[in-house]
């Protein structure tokens, strides 16, 4: 008897209203993964696993299966999109906070690139040169090679443009050299740009910047598509070893981010993306492999080795960008594990923190947290399984840093008052507003020492049955919101306080604290203090330093002695791995709770 083919499942529509989209999507498909494949972004903390609730939709029309209830019809609830398969063709709302724009994408770095001189690995020379004759039948490269400095080759594509370049301009051309070799040829004049590109868990920042000078031309900041396969870096790694493809598809994301970028930037100051001759990059582990394809499976699995710490070297096209045809991209070196390339980027550009006397800790708090701490020429870097809630992900009504995201949590009258990016209607909160969320709530009552929600007086509500915390219509903070919060800082602590001990430096003796990145450049000081993320240090010590890995990586991109400089720093580092460390687990959960001086009423509580 021959077996009946399977029959493949039905395609239905699914409209979204916002954005005006419409998509397929298969039978045995959720929503979330059906939007995700065709490029609609619905926030998914946790790739679409079903286990943060941050995927949130609203059945406008048709049907839909939700955990084995059918949904028919306009309904008024928000449900996870990842549970949801629709049963006829659909339309849906998405909820606002996954659409809102990006409002800090940490273009705006401080302390630019400083004293560096232009000494980039691409450098660009006017030429003129004699007319060819009868007495003088020199090829064309000879007799531009004999008025270029030490030029003794060049690309075959650079070679057939240069006849017709030449002649079209009397004899006078632009040679863009790469050590030796010249690498392109161009009318004179003619820019030399490269892109400095710090790629992000959650954003993706890329600095236009003339090589000639330095000069930083243009900046802009995208979200990385990644966060559609998971807000964090393991969950993105188990995505990647799923199945055949996957990798290379999230690889692929991160590749077109960036292309991205090159293209807005490039048309931004009037130019084209062949305009840039030379890239690099910075990342933490994890994104730098599966931008560069590297295998991951070991980077899921104790010790958690990388497949390459050093820096890479690689043709531009060879990552599928398409630049100048000799476009190179440098991808900077990282230390070890989870400890990246964007720590070492932050490193280079907190120079002037780190080499004074005194002990300094150098932490970009994130998804992923790395810190360093600085003691005469003794470096010691870890990183902190600090999770996503502190960047407003795997957090009930968090969101990214857009607006209507709540970012500010202050106390007037004994209630709490909530300030939104945009000054427009809450839709959600974003991480700074979490911290400051929970700090203040700590000073009312609202929440005790042990991180339990109470009922407290104004701001207590009741969500189904259980204790929550009201920021503002429809934007509340949970009890597993504060559970989030209270690992992250855990493990931040623990981790501070591990290196200070391997180190032999006591916490009141550190002279200098710099934060980088966008959370750490936005967060209150006093209240990351209060609720016991950062060590009680006097105010004056602590440096809220922007983008310091976008700083960093730039600087890499302007002179290849920042790149040698990047790769002593990364030498010098000693990589403690943390969550193999005998007392990790001790200092994790003595850091767990809040210190009563954060608390309305100490042991009352």
């Amino acid at each position: 008897m021959t077996a009946r083919p399977s029959l493949p499942s039905p395609i239905l529509r699914v409209a979204f209203t916002n954005p005006n989209r419409e998509i397929a999507c298969d039978e045995d498909e959720s929503l979330f993964h059906a939007a995700r494949r065709h490029g609609v972004r619905i926030l998914g903390a946790c790739g679409g696993r079903g286990v943060c609730g941050s995927c949130t939709v609203r059945l406008v029309r048709g049907e839909a299966l939700l955990d084995g209830e059918t949904l028919i019809g306009a309904s008024k609830k928000w449900r996870r999109a990842c549970r949801m398969k629709p049963r006829r063709d659909c339309e849906v709302e998405i909820a606002p906070r996954s659409l809102a724009p990006v409002a800090r994408a940490q273009v705006d770095a401080k302390d630019w690139l400083g004293d560096v001189a232009p000494a980039p690995a691409v450098r660009a020379f006017d030429v003129r040169v004699a007319e060819p004759s009868l007495t003088d039948p020199r090829g064309d490269f000879e007799r531009f090679a004999a008025a270029l400095p030490d030029v003794h080759a060049i690309e075959l594509a650079a070679a057939r443009a240069l006849p017709e370049i030449l002649r079209a301009n009397r004899f006078s051309a632009r040679a863009f050299v790469r050590g030796a070799t010249v690498v392109g040829v161009a009318a004179p004049g003619r820019p030399a740009l490269g892109l400095a590109v710090d790629l992000g868990t959650s954003n993706i920042v890329g600095f236009l910047i003339d090589l000639m000078t330095g000069e930083r031309l243009a900046s802009l900041g995208i979200e990385n598509p990644q966060v559609g396969w998971g807000a964090d870096v393991v969950t993105r790694l188990n995505q990647a070893l799923a199945g055949p493809g996957a990798q290379s598809e999230l690889g692929g994301a991160a590749m077109l981010a960036i292309q991205s970028l090159a293209r807005d930037l490039a048309e931004a100051v009037g130019r084209r993306q062949d305009d840039i001759l030379d890239v690099a990059v910075c990342g933490n582990t994890a994104m730098q492999h599966l931008l560069l394809g590297l295998p991951v499976g070991q980077l899921v699995r104790a010790p958690y080795v990388a497949a390459v710490s050093g820096a890479i070297n690689v043709e531009a096209r060879e990552l599928g960008l398409a630049l100048a045809p000799s476009a190179r991209a440098y991808v900077a070196p990282g230390v070890g594990g989870f400890v990246g390339s964007d720590h070492v980027a932050a490193l280079l550009a907190t120079r002037a923190h780190w080499e004074g006397d005194g002990a300094t800790l150098v932490m970009d708090i994130g998804t992923n947290t790395e810190i360093s701490l600085v003691s005469g020429d003794r470096f010691l870097s870890a990183s902190c399984p600090s999770g996503p809630a502190l960047e407003g992900a795997n957090v009930a009504c968090g969101m990214r840093a857009a607006e209507g995201a709540i970012e500010r949590v202050g106390i007037e009258n004994g209630a709490l008052v909530a300030t939104t990016i945009g000054g427009v209607e809450a839709v959600g909160i974003c991480g700074s507003g979490v911290l400051d969320a929970i700090a203040c709530a700590l000073r009312l009552g609202l929440v005790d020492k042990t991180g339990r929600i109470r009922d407290a007086g104004r701001g207590f509500v009741r969500l189904d049955g259980k204790p929550a915390i009201a920021l503002a219509p429809d934007v509340h903070i949970l009890q597993a919101d504060v559970r989030a919060v209270q690992l992250a800082k855990a493990a931040i602590g623990a981790g501070v306080d591990l290196l200070l001990d391997l180190s032999g430096v006591a916490e009141r003796n550190v002279a200098r604290f710099a934060l980088a990145g966008a959370f750490g450049q936005f967060i209150d000081i006093d209240n990351a203090v209060a609720i016991g993320l950062l060590p009680p240090l006097p105010l004056e010590r602590f440096a809220q330093v922007g983008n310091a890995a976008g700083v960093g990586v730039a600087r890499m991109l302007a002179s290849t002695a920042e790149r040698e400089r990047a790769a002593e720093i990364a030498s010098r580092c000693r990589y403690v791995e943390l969550n193999t460390h005998p007392q990790f687990q001790e200092r994790f959960i003595a850091n767990i709770g809040f210190a009563e001086a954060a608390c309305a009423h100490g042991d009352a509580l």
